[in-house]
């Protein structure tokens, strides 16, 4: 329906009060202005809740043509963040995205720490156009919460550990060797040689072509040892027989 049928239904109906006014007894006149009637008035509020729908969409397209722009963030973005710890806003960096596309979750880290942290759309917000994209200074950094601050200790005392069990083993390789070079010094003093105590080296290749590498004595002969004749038993005159 528009305003052209609303004038069509008007006309007719000035024509049937004009047609009643001649024969006011006539049923089927009568029956004919009352359907006209209901007719224009159905149309005429057609026509009211056609012009205010059109009227709102007007204005909502006005609105978000003047709105500020929605912003939309990908993984790997910098910006600042609300940190749950104090409540401020700190320079991060998306790392992942999660949720739906209406109620989208961010997780992400702040620069200068290993945590993460997952927060709302409204949490985060563009950086400064100012921004140098520094981590934040030591008098400005964020507190750390109480999850962080034992985490941290735990590192702190993990690595503390580390270096006293490389010094204790340092120590006790110094002890071995301190111990053994005094053992070969008593054994040198003694006249025992020690391969490897005085520059000698067990591995070391033998004057002898004939020796072998590794092996003490190696190129030298056989020990002789003295050869033993068979003893043969001589049986002795009794001298008292």
């Amino acid at each position: 329906m528009d305003k052209t049928d609303l004038e069509t239904y008007q006309v007719q109906l000035s024509q049937v009060e004009l047609a009643l006014s001649s024969d006011p007894t006539n049923a089927e006149l009568a029956s004919l202005r009352s359907e006209l009637k209901e007719l224009i008035e159905l149309t005429q509020v057609a026509l009211s809740q056609a012009e205010a729908a059109s009227s709102s969409k007007a204005d909502a397209n006005r609105k978000s043509a003047t709105a500020t722009p929605i912003q939309t963030w990908s993984a790997g973005d910098e910006c600042l963040a609300k940190y749950s710890g104090d409540g401020g806003w700190y320079p991060a960096r998306i790392t992942s995205l999660g949720g739906s596309t209406d109620n989208r979750v961010y997780s992400i880290m702040f620069k200068g720490y290993n945590t993460t942290e997952l927060v709302k759309a409204f949490e985060i917000k563009p950086l400064p156009a100012n921004h140098s994209g520094a981590a934040p200074s030591s008098t400005n950094k964020r507190k750390l919460s109480k999850a962080e601050e034992e985490e941290r200790e735990k590192k702190k005392k993990k690595n503390e550990k580390k270096v006293e069990a490389k010094a204790a083993k340092a120590k006790e390789q110094m002890h071995k060797q301190a111990t053994w070079q005094k053992f070969a010094k008593k054994s040198e003093k003694k006249g025992v040689h020690i391969a490897g105590t005085s520059g000698t080296s067990i591995f070391k290749t033998p004057d002898n072509p004939l020796g072998k590498v590794g092996v003490t004595g190696s190129g030298k002969g056989m020990t002789e040892v003295a050869s033993r004749g068979k003893h043969k038993f001589v049986p002795k005159d009794d001298d008292g027989a």
